[in-house]
């Protein structure tokens, strides 16, 4: 057997594995300390069966699933998933991974201290390299740390989205190891390209984004089996965005160098991993 996701409703995994029953794909249910594991007993159908998964936790609501709940059910009554609080919070928490809410938590945090007054502790701890006198150069820390400060709410919550959409997307689908070296190299090389571009005072986690981005892109196109990719309009608009922080027509402070870098560093890992 294979894993294929998990749940922490056992309704709403029988009323999938009721799905994937009509689809002539044989799954057990398998209960765990928190929620429940669905495995697939066919390892052959788990690509199948993971876009599947995935597909229910984006809409768990569609009709197709009570209905296959009626048909293959074993006389089951179609599933009730709880109140729509409940639902959204399990979407929110299976539709990341351990490092990606990890992630999230530390920004979140981080911000909030910003707010209440240590702004200026946070960035003289954790700003580039030479965005503070007390900077030393055994802080290789401050390498990275600038990718998770944030200086306004638009600005954590737009990071945050898509954060959570691709990051959450390629490490429940490919693995916590990639989206790691993905953080590691992609919250560091941009900030450093940022630095000789606009100097050290420079914060967020977009860097990372455009590197999630551009992993999905290429992975989409050159391993679609892996499903992790992104849609075609989803990619023109971040572009887009990309390609308009260098007219400075909006008048924002835009990190255009470590946004460019970051989709370069995604493409290129996108690229090494396709061939594996």
């Amino acid at each position: 057997m294979q894993e294929i996701g998990r749940l922490p409703n056992e309704r709403a995994a029988l009323a999938l594995i009721d799905y994937l029953r009509g689809q002539g794909i044989a799954c057990q249910l398998v209960h765990l300390e928190r929620g429940v594991a669905i495995c697939v007993e066919q390892p052959q159908q788990a690509n199948v069966a993971r876009k599947a998964f995935f597909d229910f936790i984006r809409n768990p609501g569609d009709n197709k699933y009570r209905q296959a709940s009626w048909e293959h059910g074993d006389n089951r009554q179609a599933p009730d998933y709880g109140a729509p609080s409940l639902q959204l919070f399990s979407q929110f928490i299976t539709g990341a991974g351990p490092l990606t809410l990890l992630v999230m938590a530390a920004c979140i945090i981080i911000f909030a201290v910003m707010n209440l007054g240590g702004e200026a502790i946070i960035f003289n701890s954790l700003g580039f390299f030479g965005s503070s006198a007390a900077t030393s150069a055994a802080q290789v820390w401050r390498l990275f740390t600038p990718s998770l400060l944030h200086f306004s709410a638009l600005h954590i919550v737009f990071n945050l989205m898509w954060w959570w959409i691709l990051a959450g997307r390629i490490e429940n689908r490919v693995g916590s190891q990639p989206l790691f070296l993905l953080l590691l190299v992609a919250g560091t090389l941009p900030n450093l390209v940022q630095y000789f571009v606009a100097g050290p005072d420079f914060g967020g986690l977009s860097g990372v984004v455009y590197a999630l981005l551009g992993y999905c892109w290429i992975m989409g196109r050159l391993k679609p089996a892996a499903g992790i990719e992104v849609q075609p309009a989803v990619v023109g608009f971040m572009l887009l965005w990309l390609a308009f922080g260098f007219t400075d027509m909006f008048g924002l402070s835009i990190a255009n160098g470590a946004h460019l870098a970051g989709l370069l560093v995604g493409m290129a890992q996108g690229w090494l991993d396709s061939r594996k």
